[in-house]
């Protein structure tokens, strides 16, 4: 088969699991910025993740001739911070020229914090002054469903944002219809220990149809599968989907969204 893993934390994995996408059939993998596992404690540190996003990162997948994307952000676990993600949604300007850079993402919201939402409404707004892609976080648990419409209204409230460029990602059952109702995209995130798994994921598919939601790993420092995306094609399988059916929702799906940014060069 064929796929894109269109949410990957490539930066904290090895090398290896460049090798083994790109067996299973990867064609592309995209990495939105996210937290590093602390709160980085000056911009500085931002730019170097940066410069690692946008350079070395796309050398490292290079050598297994897989084209590496990224998304810009200072992710939501640090925005409590209001002055440090001012310098840093200040800096993003800077990057967003670079040739493998999508959009603004992963921004959202943690938990729901008046500063977390201050932060999601500055960094919607660079993106709609930057004409760019949108790529959000919910939270998890107990808050996903009202971060997740205080996200999506907060978006459908700008009218500059066209709602079919922004990504609503870790979408689960009770979320899945407002994202959709409000014409944005929705990402199923495939873990092992929380969000969702492969028989959920596509238990919504058959609830909601395949318009317009795509299937991510988000692997990351966390207990993770890189190849979440093919293991959930597998169970497609078993259920008795045909193989058009698993390469719109796991190739054409990612790259109908994805290549509104003239940077993302994967064809369907």
């Amino acid at each position: 088969m064929r796929y894109i893993e269109p949410h990957a934390h490539m930066v904290s994995r090895t090398t290896d699991d460049y090798l083994t996408m790109v067996t299973a059939g990867c064609k592309a993998v995209c990495e939105p910025a996210f937290w590093a596992g602390y709160d980085r404690s000056s911009v500085n540190g931002f730019y170097d993740y940066f410069c690692q996003l946008t350079e070395y990162e796309p050398n490292r997948a290079a050598k297994f001739k897989l084209p590496h994307y990224s998304w810009l952000c200072i992710n939501p676990k640090e925005a409590e911070d209001l002055v440090l993600a001012r310098e840093v949604i200040a800096m993003i300007p800077d990057f967003l020229g670079r040739k493998n850079v999508l959009g603004i993402g992963e921004i959202g919201l943690n938990k729901n914090s008046r500063n977390e939402y201050i932060i999601l409404e500055e960094h919607v707004n660079l993106a709609a002054e930057n004409n760019q892609l949108i790529l959000v976080h919910t939270p998890h648990l107990e808050d996903k469903l009202k971060g997740t419409r205080l996200i999506v209204d907060l978006i459908k409230n700008d009218s500059r944002i066209d709602p079919s460029r922004v990504l609503i990602d870790h979408i689960e059952e009770h979320t899945v219809k407002y994202v959709i109702d409000a014409g944005m995209w929705g990402g199923l995130t495939l873990y092992p220990e929380s969000k969702c798994t492969s028989p959920r994921a596509i238990d919504i598919l058959e609830d909601f149809g395949a318009d317009r939601l795509w299937m991510n790993s988000a692997c990351d420092w966390g207990v993770s599968v890189p190849l979440a995306v093919p293991y959930a094609a597998q169970e497609m399988r078993r259920r008795g989907y045909d193989d058009d059916t698993i390469d719109q929702v796991f190739f054409r799906n990612p790259v109908k969204f994805l290549r509104q940014c003239e940077n993302f060069k994967v064809i369907a």
